[in-house]
């Protein structure tokens, strides 16, 4: 088969061979390897562009007789970091390389910052490569990978390099076999097996993984047939996987539809629920927006998936819906409507459905609302009001025009006659309906008759044309009324849609800019419909667990009515009478008239439900508010869960803080431990004798030991106290000239400065007061002084300087090191973090997460600023004792 051409050139692009591992350990570059040696026995130009082999011995013994490419040494912050070298590999342009770990990220210094853009040159020059990854390196399942055990992953690589690959090869073992490779030693290193086996290789991460990786080729392989099946014009459906899709109408007998067809799905392992729903393209179909939004949520709720698709033929939108999926089965609800609708309008959508299904099973699934529905209306629903003017005009309308016509009669014809007629019954069809204009037609039939077709006064007709012409007046008025009737009606259903739209709009605009969703979006179901009072109450208990009342959210809860199956009596929560006329509904409705409040309740999930005081709603309007309560189910449900992630949110953090913990204070623990310990056992050794100045210098290195124990330990409980909450403050007036002394002196290490340019300070000609716990102020001092000592550039002194500013003053600590990258100033305050240091001897890295917490518990504050010039400013800011005077 051809390779393609690389875009811009002549050369034909490499083919990309891609081993896909579920865990480190599989056997990825053992097979990588093992298929090189095949091809170089097939007689290929084979090299090794770079190999890891992590000290596995039947690894390294597979590079036997492979020319392996020399790789490339680059320095990287004071240490050698081996690379493969790119130019080499293009230089050498072999038919077949060997590529490793292709998330690798490259040492800092090459033209590409990540192995898998070493790749793609590859590739482009013409060079078949043969790659490896591990499923957790894919970008899309990064967090999902992070969630299963706990481990980030920040070498990724772009899901789509890999779908690319003209070759995927899953490389897969059983999570028992996997861990007892690694128990043999066949993985890692012997001290770090016990480790990795309880932790990142336990069953469970490894079946996850596993899962994952299956899943992942398996819509890898999905994609490669619908491209084999679309380029071979196959448009039968090759049942490879069960693909189950239900079509919603938004009708009440969703629910049981969609759990049949969920049960169909769960039959074979691996099948698919698919739920669609066909709009119209008008966009003005009748489905319950309410009732979809729940179905939706029913939907995702048992594993399926939603989608909307645009036909105004439904059974052939689904079917073609079906077939883009490949879809095996087709589940729908019978027919809502009677045997007489059904008589009188045809075949419904079931029906056609099947009879076009061809391979495609279609269930007709039975419920409690089959054969329940009503003949289609011949009118539009209009108000009562509306509806009998519509019959009066229809009775009236056509004994006018007759009154009217009979004066002009000898000035005018029967087709002038006729067209009069037919106007008027079109003005009663717009004012009341079909069924009004009809009536009008039969009255302006016989009048025509009677009046205007000879001979006069008779309804005997004495012509044959006559009878035709009355015959069509009949029929073209009645066609006419009833099209006006229907533009009539797709006139008022679009402007309602509108308003609909409009008010939901506004409703997810209020919830998205608002903090607290629920109070919204009950103020906007008050407002929306012009009720009184909205209320949330418990289906439980009937507690009030949210209300709106036209005044202040935050208020006393309206009570519930009296009544009220959820009603409790709650005497401190009366409703208050409105401060204000409701506003009117968007959707046209009239103010509501002074009567007696009602109240409309709707279910708000499993656990609530929302209760409306005020007017009573239309059919119509209840059909929004349905949607208005799928929303604040979603909001409560929201609000669920983020009360649940706060409560985990500190149990996580101690979590966290624990391992920290013990990766970090692990050897910082150990090594004054040690050295203490080392000089106290030697100076009780009775086996050497050491002169008195060993002696005074094993006592200073235990003393100097025990020092930094004592110093790590007062951090780390320092540390806890203030994510406990516990410390103790003692907030008193002091100058920064008797603090800062007793700061230096305490510098750990190699300090107080032995220099005496090591440190220049400069209080701006005297030491302002501050408010601070003196102990504290000493310790956050001392921590960033020695910081800034640490890193500062050779010959330049550390710099503190004192101003006053109003109520605050700002101490600035100086250096000339390096600088701190913006993207990592919030990382230095995180605790155990050493960033860029490479000596593990200076600390847990604890110092100025402690200086920035005791800084905040005193009032004050720690930032990073850029030093003019290069460098690192430490702004430690706190209240001042007194304020500045203002300049007379």
């Amino acid at each position: 088969m051809a390779r393609d051409l690389t875009p811009g050139s002549g050369v034909r692009r490499g083919r990309l061979r891609v081993y896909l591992g579920s865990a480190p350990g599989v056997g990825k570059t053992y097979r990588m390897l093992d298929e090189a040696r095949r091809r170089r026995q097939r007689g290929a130009d084979v090299v090794v562009g770079y190999i890891e082999c992590h000290g596995r011995h039947h690894t390294e013994g597979m590079l036997a007789g492979l020319e392996v490419v020399p790789r490339l040494h680059r320095p990287h912050r004071g240490a050698q970091f081996e690379e493969m070298d790119l130019d080499a590999v293009l230089a050498r342009r072999p038919s077949v390389v060997l590529v490793d770990e292709l998330a690798h990220t490259n040492v800092p210094g090459g033209r590409n910052a990540k192995r898998w853009q070493d790749v793609e040159e590859l590739l482009a020059a013409g060079i078949d490569v043969i790659t490896t990854v591990n499923i957790q390196h894919l970008e899309s399942l990064n967090d999902v990978v992070r969630k299963i055990t706990g481990i980030p992953q920040r070498e990724t690589v772009p899901d789509e390099v890999v779908r690319r690959a003209d070759q995927i090869e899953l490389v897969d073992m059983a999570p028992q076999a996997l861990r007892r490779r690694m128990a043999h030693g066949n993985v890692y290193r012997a001290e770090k097996v016990d480790a990795a086996l309880s932790n990142y290789f336990r069953v469970g991460n490894l079946t996850a993984l596993r899962e994952l990786a299956l899943l992942w080729v398996a819509g890898r392989v999905d994609e490669g047939l619908r491209d084999y099946r679309a380029g071979h014009g196959i448009d039968r459906v090759w049942e490879t996987r069960e693909r189950v899709v239900v079509a919603l109408t938004g009708g009440p007998e969703g629910e049981t539809i969609i759990r049949r067809a969920a049960r169909i799905a769960d039959r074979t392992a691996g099948g698919e629920l698919l739920a669609v729903h066909v709009t119209r393209s008008d966009g003005l179909a009748g489905a319950s927006s309410g009732a979809l939004a729940q179905q939706r949520q029913l939907v995702e709720t048992l594993g399926g998936s939603y989608h909307v698709v645009v036909g105004d033929d439904i059974p052939t939108a689904l079917l073609a819906f079906a077939r883009a999926h490949d879809a095996t089965q087709l589940v729908l609800g019978t027919s809502r409507r009677g045997r007489t609708s059904r008589f009188l309008t045809g075949p419904g959508i079931g029906e056609t459905t099947v009879d076009a299904s061809e391979d495609i099973d279609v269930h007709m699934v039975t419920h409690e609302f089959t054969g329940r529905g009503r003949l289609p209306s011949l009118g539009r629903r209009h108000s009562r009001r509306r509806t009998v003017l519509g019959y009066a005009a229809g009775f009236v309308m056509p004994w006018l025009l007759t009154a009217l016509l009979s004066q002009a009669h000898h000035r005018i014809n029967l087709t002038t006659d006729t067209l009069v007629f037919q106007l008027g019954v079109v003005i009663v069809a717009l004012l009341g309906g079909a069924m009004s204009a009809l009536v009008a037609a039969l009255i302006a039939s016989v009048l025509l008759n009677y009046y205007f077709i000879p001979p006069l006064h008779s309804l005997t007709i004495g012509e044959t044309n006559n009878i035709v012409a009355l015959v069509v007046f009949a029929a073209i008025a009645l066609a006419v009324s009833t099209v006006v009737d229907h533009a009539g009606r797709l006139t008022t259903r679009a402007a309602r849609a509108t308003a609909e739209a409009e008010t939901l709009s506004t409703l997810a605009g209020s919830v998205l800019r608002g903090a607290d969703a629920v109070p919204a979006l009950l103020e906007k179901s008050r407002t929306a419909f012009g009720m009184r009072a909205v209320a949330l109450l418990s289906r439980g208990d009937g507690e009030v667990l949210a209300h709106c009342d036209g005044g202040d959210p935050a208020g006393k809860p309206a009570a519930p009515p009296t009544g009220h199956p959820y009603a409790h009596p709650h005497p401190t929560a009366p409703t208050p009478p409105p401060t204000a006329p409701p506003a009117a509904p968007p959707t046209g409705h009239p103010e509501p008239a002074d009567r007696p409040d009602e109240t409309t309740e709707v279910p708000v999930g499993a656990d609530a439900v929302m209760v409306l005081t005020g007017r009573r709603l239309p059919a119509a309007d209840q059909r929004v508010l349905t949607a208005f309560a799928a929303h604040v189910a979603a909001a409560l449900e929201r609000d669920r869960l983020a009360l649940a992630a706060a409560e985990v949110e500190p149990i996580k953090a101690a979590d966290r803080m624990r391992t920290a913990l013990l990766a970090a204070v692990g050897h910082d623990l150990r090594t004054p431990l040690a050295a203490a310990r080392a000089s106290v056992g030697s100076l009780r050794s009775s086996d050497v004798e050491f002169s008195p100045e060993d002696q005074a210098e094993l006592l200073a290195t235990a003393d100097e030991s025990l020092v930094k124990l004592t110093r790590l330990v007062d951090n780390l409980l320092d540390m806890s106290r203030l994510q406990a909450g516990a410390l103790t403050l003692h907030l008193t007036e002091i100058h920064l000239d008797e603090v800062l002394p007793r700061a230096l002196d305490s510098l750990p290490g190699p300090y107080p400065p032995s220099r005496p340019g090591d440190l220049a300070v400069d209080l701006g000609g005297g030491a302002p007061p501050v408010l601070a716990d003196p102990p504290l102020l000493e310790r956050v001092l001392a921590n960033v002084i020695a910081n800034a000592l640490r890193h500062n550039a050779p010959g330049a002194p550390v710099l503190v300087t004192a101003s006053h500013h109003a109520d605050r003053v700002e101490i600035r600590v100086v250096d000339r090191g390096p600088g701190i990258a913006p993207e990592d100033r919030d990382r230095v305050f995180l605790p155990f973090q050493r960033l860029g240091d490479t000596d593990n001897t200076t600390g847990v890295g604890l110092g100025l997460a402690l200086s920035r917490g005791l800084a905040e518990a005193m009032g004050g504050s720690l930032e990073v600023e850029d030093t003019p010039g290069g460098g690192t400013t430490m702004l430690l800011t706190l209240p001042a004792a007194t304020p500045e005077e203002p300049p007379a």
